[in-house]
């Protein structure tokens, strides 16, 4: 349990540690809180975890080679990664005609970070 949980306020002599959380575990806030839930929502899939799983694997894929890779029709491919990319989990990147996506490393980094937070 963190240390913020911890403390033990019982002595009313002493003055109880205000700005503990903010101090301890920046990044437990509303908002990013919030952002992480809808993030978490999103991988909250298996289809989507596997691709998530296939884009890490190859570094980065475009559309058809999901669609192809994992036998799913093109407009399930599509949506499942739209909802991937509205998350911040993947991002586009396109090279001449093609559109390609990879993994959003750092916002994996902060969602890791906010676990981290919460679970300490």
């Amino acid at each position: 349990m963190p240390n913020f949980l911890q403390e033990d306020y019982s002595n009313s002599n002493a003055a109880p540690k205000t700005n503990l959380l903010k101090s301890l575990a920046p990044s437990l806030n509303h908002l990013s809180i919030k952002k992480a839930a809808l993030t978490f929502r999103a991988i909250n899939h298996p289809l989507r975890q596997d691709m998530i799983k296939l884009i890490d694997s190859k570094g980065h894929v475009s559309v058809t080679d999901l669609f192809v890779e994992m036998r799913l029709e093109q407009s399930v491919a599509s949506q499942h990664l739209a909802i991937l990319r509205r998350a911040g989990i993947v991002k586009p990147e396109r090279e001449g005609k093609f559109m390609y996506y990879k993994l959003n490393i750092e916002k994996i980094q902060l969602l890791n970070q906010l676990v981290t937070d919460l679970l300490n």
